[in-house]
């Protein structure tokens, strides 16, 4: 029996906008899909996250082309028309095989989304629903306060797309309007708005009901800096009330010779913070201040939970697949004159957050926001201590996770680190999606480790359920290994002895061969 494909609607960005409906299904489904760019950022998925469950299949739909050009013989319809081709393939299999599918949509699923082209290719042959999500239209009207309609009046939705003087002619026509499909059409789109005389009664709304929400005077848009998801808004009514203009929006222009100091005033700070593997006491007092001086706490939900709440400070946990969004999050809250502190486990510069933000922050339009990094204790430091000086000498850190690099690139790694003679710690060994690595990993070592090379297992080392075992490679047992744990794999240079308070483990600083 086939599986069903759902169109689900996830609104306009805010996850509490996500209808019942829509959670139910995103948590039930067999397959989650979703789209992105080659950045590899998918909001929707950012969006859905929190209804997510542990074991569902995800399958990445990455566009060949946005904006940019293609050599694709069929250029740039003919590069998208086989996307969606092989995108329809790939969740037909799905379907076919028995599996519910929810392809997640921004918005509406039905209003100028993509998910439109996999209906069309799909919804003829398996069982279709479509939730409906809340648009960046009713969005973008919460966001600025006032009616878009009332009474007999109409409301014309326009693509930015349009010919300019086509756009200008609709504009003329209509009582309200929203125009979407900005990004790079905001020129064309200031262009039509004048020429109407529309222009004074504009507003401009970013990324409505996220955190990243911006306001503002159509005619105060910096042209350069227009997002796609943005949208142009032209009330019928008068507002009634006063629209809740971004402050930025409204200050004066910034004189040359004081722009130094303007960035300074207007603009907050980015600071990437370590808290440690666990312990309270681990975390450092100057993480300590950064935490206490901060307006935003943002990071993943676990991490977010061990900072102590504060009276006004704002916090924005979400989960832990969504590290570019996050930091571009930050990056933006920043802009806008807050102090946020990004935190991590351990220290944020290794397989944390720090990568992430300082790649995040090379964009151009972050270019004035400051970053920087406090570090942490490491998880690999926590753990060596309990059991003595395992990384006593050269030693490498390797993550198992392969959702970021290919596993064939992780193995390549081991292997060498292995045939280097090196002690290595091993970060993000298993989860409950992965549970084969631990295996392979220790297959690897083993041709060229001895079978008693010494592994440390430390397990929520500084928390409450801490555990230190040492074993041999040969007795490693994947099945005690799980996200929670950091693994320690010896050189044949670590020596092992017994002590009353248990086994001592440490890798001499001398080197004899």
């Amino acid at each position: 029996m086939s599986g069903k494909l759902w169109g689900v609607g996830l609104g306009p960005g805010d996850p509490e906008l996500v209808t019942v409906k829509a959670a139910r299904v995103i948590g039930a489904a067999d397959v989650i899909a979703f789209h992105s760019a080659r950045h590899g950022r998918s909001i929707s998925r950012g969006i859905a996250a929190p209804y997510m469950r542990a074991g569902q299949l995800e399958e990445h739909l990455v566009y060949p082309v946005t904006t940019e050009t293609t050599d694709h013989p069929g250029g740039y319809q003919g590069a998208i028309d086989e996307f969606y081709e092989s995108a329809a393939a790939l969740l037909a299999d799905h379907l076919a095989a028995g599996r519910s599918v929810a392809l997640l949509a921004a918005g509406d699923p039905l209003f100028y989304s993509s998910f439109m082209h996999m209906h069309r290719r799909l919804a003829d042959r398996f069982d279709t629903e479509i939730i409906p999500g809340v648009t960046s239209v009713s969005a973008a009207s919460a966001a600025l306060g006032t009616p878009l309609v009332e009474g007999d009046q109409v409301l014309t939705v326009l693509p930015g797309t349009m010919p300019v003087d086509e756009l200008t002619r609709r504009l003329r026509e209509t009582d309200a309007a929203a125009i979407m499909k900005l990004g790079r059409t905001y020129p064309g789109v200031h262009q039509a708005l004048s020429d109407a005389g529309r222009l004074d009664d504009a507003y401009y709304v970013e990324r409505a009901s996220s955190t990243r929400q911006r306001v503002l005077r159509a005619a105060d848009v910096d042209d350069a800096s227009v997002p796609y998801f943005a949208i142009t808004v032209v009330p019928g009514p008068e507002p009634a009330t006063p629209i809740p203009l971004t402050p930025a929006a409204t200050a004066a222009p910034v004189p040359v010779a004081s722009a130094t100091a303007e960035k300074t005033a207007v603009h907050g700070e980015v600071v990437v913070v370590g808290l440690g593997p666990g312990a309270a006491e681990w975390t450092t007092p100057e993480v300590t201040r950064a935490l206490a001086e901060a307006t935003d706490i943002v990071g993943y939900s676990t991490y977010v939970n061990r900072v102590p709440e504060r009276p006004g400070q704002r916090r924005h946990a979400s989960d832990n697949r969504v590290e570019s969004e996050r930091a571009a999050m930050a990056l933006d809250l920043a802009k806008r004159g807050g102090r946020v502190a990004v935190v991590s486990s351990g220290d944020p510069g290794v397989f944390a957050m720090a990568a992430a933000v300082i790649e995040e922050s090379a964009d151009p339009q972050w270019c004035d926001v400051p970053v920087r990094v406090l570090p942490g204790m490491t998880a690999a430091s926590a753990v060596a201590s309990r059991v003595g000086a395992p990384l006593g000498h050269d030693f490498a850190m390797i993550s198992l996770s392969d959702r970021l690099k290919p596993w064939e690139v992780v193995a390549r790694r081991i292997a060498a680190v292995a045939a280097a003679d090196m002690a290595f710690a091993v970060y993000n060994p298993a989860s409950s999606q992965r549970t084969w690595q631990v295996a392979a990993m220790r297959e690897l070592v083993l041709e060229h480790r001895k079978p008693d090379t010494p592994v440390v297992l430390g397990r929520d080392v500084g928390g409450p359920t801490e555990s230190v075992r040492v074993v041999t490679l040969a007795e490693l047992d994947p099945v005690e290994v799980d996200m929670r744990t950091l693994l320690i794999v010896g050189a044949s240079s670590t020596t092992v002895f017994e002590t009353a308070g248990g086994p001592r483990v440490f890798t001499s600083r001398r080197y004899t061969d």
